[in-house]
C-alpha cells in the first residue's frame, strides 16, 4: 500500500529494490530505496 500511495506500481517497485538490496551499504542506500524516494519511472524500467 505505501508503494501505490507514493505512484508506485507495487510489484514493478518491489523488482526494482530487490535488483538493487544487496548493492545497498549505507542508510542512505537503503533510503533510496523507500518508495517516497524512488521515482516511479526508475521502478518501471527494472
Amino acid at each position: 500500500e505505501t508503494a501505490k500511495a507514493n505512484g508506485q506500481e507495487p510489484y514493478a517497485w518491489l523488482r526494482h529494490i530487490l535488483e538493487r538490496l544487496s548493492a545497498a551499504s549505507r542508510v542512505e542506500d537503503y533510503e533510496a530505496l523507500l518508495p517516497w524516494n524512488c521515482s516511479p519511472a526508475s521502478a518501471s524500467a527494472s
